[in-house]
């Protein structure tokens, strides 16, 4: 890896969508017009036609971003919760450019690219965090497993024929107990993830909080639940059952043995986000659900404001 221009950019693609790979080549040459260095993994760049001067990095650690000022992330969830990976990891700020669906955590869409270029150029972004959380996982007061998440970490039944049995638990005392599919622990940025899937609430990323979800949960109160972000939240698998299974943010995922107890609470590191927008929340979530909004005639104003 050789590249000693001032300014380099990271840039993470799902090499597998035709449209990521039109779409990683402009923003490469874009960004090379300009004297700004990209760095590529090696083993995405096969799949990517890229100019000689792209700086190639063998192996995916935190320190392949050492020297980057942005890491740009291009393709969907998948590929942005994977980028969220190497900025936790590495600190670098994420910009995500929407390739799929939805992409809450993107902040441009495929058609803004060249505006992307641009907005990186003139440094005309600005950097939020983003809380996250922290997970264990206890047997037999033994932790044996640690991991973390930004949207979510989900404790799920392993198979399609029983439902788990679990006890919820904040900051030390039990709230309840039922049969479920699973429970979300979710951020406030995973609430329009998994967890809003599951019947949860749209809480605002802004807001500090964390939320437990209960999936399909066979029981009278089986109600999503907000809770401070100093809380510890807690859901212990019952020991007569058969094993569950973690997954944290989809990506990662460990068996739950029969009695596990899995505690979240707000995550030491934030995941750094480069915005390009000032729009509100707001106006993002009626973009992204496509939701209806006919027939709005605004605030009403007064003449003596």
């Amino acid at each position: 890896m050789t590249q000693n221009l001032a300014r380099t950019v990271f840039l993470l693609a799902h090499t597998g969508r035709p449209a990521a790979i039109r779409s990683a080549e402009l923003v490469v040459k874009g960004l090379l017009r300009h004297g700004i260095g990209v760095r590529v993994l090696e083993e995405e760049a096969r799949d990517l036609p890229l100019p000689e001067e792209v700086a190639l990095v063998k192996e995916a650690t935190p320190q392949c971003l050492d020297g980057c000022e942005l890491l740009i992330v291009l393709g969907g969830d998948g590929t942005l919760l994977r980028g969220a990976e190497f900025a936790r990891a590495s600190g670098v700020p994420m910009l995500g450019v929407n390739l799929g669906r939805v992409g809450f955590l993107a902040e441009a869409e495929r058609d803004d690219l060249d505006r992307v270029v641009d907005r990186v150029v003139a440094r005309s972004y600005e950097v939020e965090e983003r809380m996250t959380v922290d997970v264990v996982v206890h047997r037999n007061g033994d932790i044996v497993h640690t991991d973390w998440a930004l949207n979510e970490a989900a404790v799920q039944k392993a198979g399609a024929e029983k439902l788990l049995e679990v006890v919820l638990e904040i900051d030390g005392r039990p709230v309840t107990g039922f049969g479920c599919d699973g429970v979300v622990l979710s951020t406030p940025t995973g609430s329009t993830a998994y967890a809003f899937s599951a019947g949860g609430p749209v809480v605002w990323p802004e807001v500090e909080a964390l939320l437990m979800v209960p999936i399909s949960a066979h029981a009278l109160f089986a109600k999503p639940l907000v809770t401070s972000p100093d809380s510890v939240l807690a859901v212990e698998v019952l020991p007569h059952i058969p094993p569950g299974v973690l997954w944290c943010d989809g990506r990662r995922t460990v068996e739950l043995p029969p009695g596990a107890r899995v505690e979240v609470r707000r995550g030491a590191v934030p995941v750094r986000l480069a915005r390009l927008h000032h729009s509100s929340f707001t106006d993002r979530l009626v973009a992204k659900f496509a939701l209806p909004i006919t027939g709005w005639r605004g605030a009403p104003h007064h003449p003596s404001e």
